[in-house]
C-alpha cells in the first residue's frame, strides 16, 4: 500500500510540474513519454508481472547523519533524481557511450528540452552483462532541478575518475526469487561499483553516462551466470547512489532506484546505428561454448583456492564475499 502511495505522490508532481512548473512555465510532460517510449513498459512496483518500476526509497538501508561515529543506517529518503527510463538491450558487440548517440531515444528528448530552452540533466546506469548475446540493462534518472554548486552530485560530476570509482555505489535486494540466489547476494548486497568492476565514464553538457562492465569480475561473472539461469523468476531492486565519506556529505541519499521484474528480457530495445558497439573480451557465460566454460570455471576455482579475490569492493565482510564466490562458483562450473 505505501509503494502505491509512492508512485500516486509522484505522479502528482509530475502532473503538477506539467500544468506549471516550478518557475510557472517548464513544461515536463517529456519525462512521461521517455518512460512510456520503452520496449519494457513502466508499471506500479506491486502490481505488474514484466517491466521496470520504481521501488520504495524504505528498502535500502543507507548511512545516517552520524555514521561515522555510530555506524547506524537509515531507510532511504526521497530521491534525488526522478525516474525517466529504463532500456533491456541485446546486440552482437557491448554496447557503450549511448547517450553520444544522438538518435538514442532519452538523448533525443533531452536534446528537444535543451531547444526550449529548458536544461535536464541526465544520468544513465548502463550495466554492461557477460553474456552471449551482450545484454545492457540501462537505468536513465533525471534531474528536475539545477545542481547545486559544492554538493556530493557536483563534486562527483567535477571528480576524476578515481573519485568517481572510490564513491559510486550500488545497492541490490533480491525481492523475489529462487532461495539459491537470494542465499548467493543475501539481503542487501552493496558494492562499491570502481573498486570491484571497470567503469568508463562518459559526460556531456546534459548528462553523466557510468557504463559497468560487470564481466570484469570473476566474482560478479559468476554471479550473473547464476541469476541468468533464473532470470524468469527474480524480481531485483537496484538502487544507485554516491557514498558519504565525511559528516559534511552525511546522511546519505540516493540518486535513483529501479525495480526489475521477471521475464523482463522479452522485451528489448533496438539500438540506433550510431551507437557505440564493441567487441566482448571478457568471455560469454550464457550460451557459452564448453571450453570457454570450463576455462572460466578453472579461473574462479584457483582465485578461490588461491585465496586471490579482493572481495572489499563489494561486500561487508571476506566470510560474506567467500560464500556468495561459493555458490555462484558451483553454478559457473
Amino acid at each position: 500500500m505505501f509503494e502505491i502511495f509512492t508512485i500516486l505522490c509522484r505522479s502528482l508532481k509530475l502532473h503538477f510540474l506539467h500544468m506549471a512548473g516550478y518557475d510557472g512555465e517548464k513544461d515536463y510532460s517529456w519525462i512521461e513519454k521517455v518512460r512510456s517510449g520503452g520496449a519494457v513498459p513502466y508499471l506500479e512496483p506491486e502490481n505488474c508481472s514484466n517491466g521496470w518500476a520504481t521501488p520504495t526509497s524504505d528498502n535500502f538501508m543507507v548511512r545516517g547523519p552520524n555514521y561515522l561515529s555510530d555506524k547506524i543506517k537509515i531507510r532511504g529518503g526521497d530521491y534525488l533524481l526522478e525516474p525517466l527510463g529504463f532500456d533491456w538491450i541485446k546486440g552482437p558487440a557491448k554496447v557503450s557511450e549511448i547517450l553520444r548517440n544522438a538518435n538514442h531515444r532519452v538523448r533525443r528528448a533531452v536534446d528537444d528540452e535543451i531547444a526550449r530552452g529548458n536544461r535536464p540533466f541526465v544520468w544513465a546506469f548502463n550495466l554492461q552483462l557477460p553474456t552471449k548475446d551482450n545484454y545492457s540493462a540501462v537505468m536513465y534518472f533525471v534531474a528536475l532541478e539545477p545542481i547545486q554548486d559544492g554538493t556530493l552530485m557536483d563534486k562527483f560530476l567535477k571528480g576524476d575518475d578515481s573519485f568517481r570509482n572510490s564513491r559510486l555505489k550500488l545497492i541490490a535486494n533480491i525481492v523475489q526469487g529462487p532461495w539459491i540466489v537470494r542465499t548467493a547476494v543475501g539481503e542487501q548486497a552493496i558494492c562499491i561499483l570502481g573498486r570491484a568492476l571497470s567503469c568508463k565514464y562518459t559526460s556531456g553538457l546534459n548528462y553523466m553516462e557510468v557504463d559497468v562492465d560487470i564481466g570484469s569480475s570473476i566474482i560478479a561473472n559468476a554471479i550473473v551466470h547464476l541469476a541468468f539461469s533464473y532470470v524468469t523468476t527474480l524480481t531485483v531492486d537496484l538502487a544507485f547512489l554516491i557514498e558519504s565519506q565525511t559528516e559534511e556529505e552525511l546522511p546519505e541519499q540516493i540518486l535513483g532506484a529501479v525495480r526489475l521484474w521477471r521475464s523482463i528480457g522479452f522485451g528489448f530495445t533496438s539500438l540506433p546505428s550510431q551507437g557505440s558497439l564493441e567487441p566482448y573480451a571478457n568471455g560469454n557465460l550464457h550460451g557459452e561454448d564448453d571450453a570457454k566454460k570450463d576455462e572460466n570455471c578453472r579461473d574462479a576455482m584457483k582465485a578461490l583456492e588461491e585465496d586471490t579475490i579482493d572481495f572489499k569492493g563489494c561486500y561487508a565482510s571476506a566470510d560474506e564475499g567467500f560464500k556468495i564466490m561459493v555458490a555462484a562458483v558451483s553454478s559457473l562450473c
